[in-house]
């Protein structure tokens, strides 16, 4: 199975890895593989996590407050958001139309 990322999820990521950059490249280094380590779970195991709406999951990573919203098509995933846990849960809901 593929990913891609919606364009808003991609520049999401983007800001994240630059905000923990700022402290430390390490940091930055090591959120990003923790996000791709929750994107091979996902990959693996698509429907492992809860149903957030009636067609989102949200994978939570594990050593930063992050989640990985994401919804399954026929044969991708589609990342949705790169969300931190503590700021408006669902700010990202109106990306789903369209």
């Amino acid at each position: 199975m593929n990913y891609y990322f919606g364009p808003h999820a991609r520049q999401e990521l983007k800001d994240a890895i630059l905000y923990f950059d700022d402290f430390n490249a390490a940091l930055g280094d090591a959120f990003a593989q923790e996000v791709e380590r929750a994107i091979s779970l996902i990959l693996r195991f698509p429907e492992a996590w809860p149903l957030i709406t009636r067609s989102t999951r949200r994978c939570r990573t594990r050593k930063f407050p992050y989640g990985i919203v994401y919804r399954i098509t026929e044969d991708e995933i589609e990342i949705i958001a790169v969300m931190h846990l503590s700021r408006q849960p669902e700010y990202w809901a109106d990306r789903l139309r369209g």
